[in-house]
């Protein structure tokens, strides 16, 4: 993590000292409040959401537009889509998953952040790899149903076959 990182949380949770290394070398070390160990989970302040870029809010156009998809006049006719465009990289993101307004803001602020992570960190971002994870996992389970099914298929042949050949011989005794 670098040191810009570190001054991104909030005040409260960091505080700086200075440690002597020897001789006249001082570093700036960053600690949690006593006796808390820094982990992602912290630092990113939910379970199971890696540490990610904070979004600012004065970067943020925020729109509400009408609704789309199924539901009919109740979702046509309601602003409740919100459409989130994130102003120094031109991610814009468009979020209708719930009825509620309040519930879509905080989906595409999610979303976006998530975005706006792979956009600035590339490959080294966690929702990049968490992906890329995925996407090995569905392929290694694609790859062992394919053989499982070529396996299924050879064994129902090498089926056939003897019962082909049982028949034959069952037919040439007689």
């Amino acid at each position: 993590m670098n040191t810009r990182a570190w001054w991104r949380f909030p005040a409260l949770l960091t505080r700086t000292c200075r440690v002597p290394r020897g001789p006249g070398l001082w570093e700036t070390l960053a600690l949690l409040s006593p006796g808390v160990a820094p982990t992602a989970v912290q630092m990113a302040g939910k379970k199971g959401c890696p540490a990610l870029c904070p979004l600012d809010e004065n970067d943020l156009e925020e729109q509400f537009v009408k609704g789309h998809g199924p539901g009919g006049q109740a979702t046509n006719k309601t602003s409740n889509c919100v459409v989130l465009k994130h102003m120094p990289s031109g991610i814009v993101v468009k979020c209708h998953q719930t009825r509620s307004v309040d519930q879509n803001r905080k989906l595409a602020r999610k979303i976006l952040q998530e975005k706006v992570d792979v956009f600035y960190n590339g490959e080294k971002s966690p929702v990049y790899k968490e992906k890329r994870e995925a996407q090995k996992k569905k392929q290694e389970r694609k790859k062992r149903t394919k053989e499982t099914l070529e396996k299924k298929k050879l064994l129902k042949e090498l089926r056939e076959s003897s019962e082909n050949v049982t028949e034959k011989r069952t037919a040439d005794s007689d």
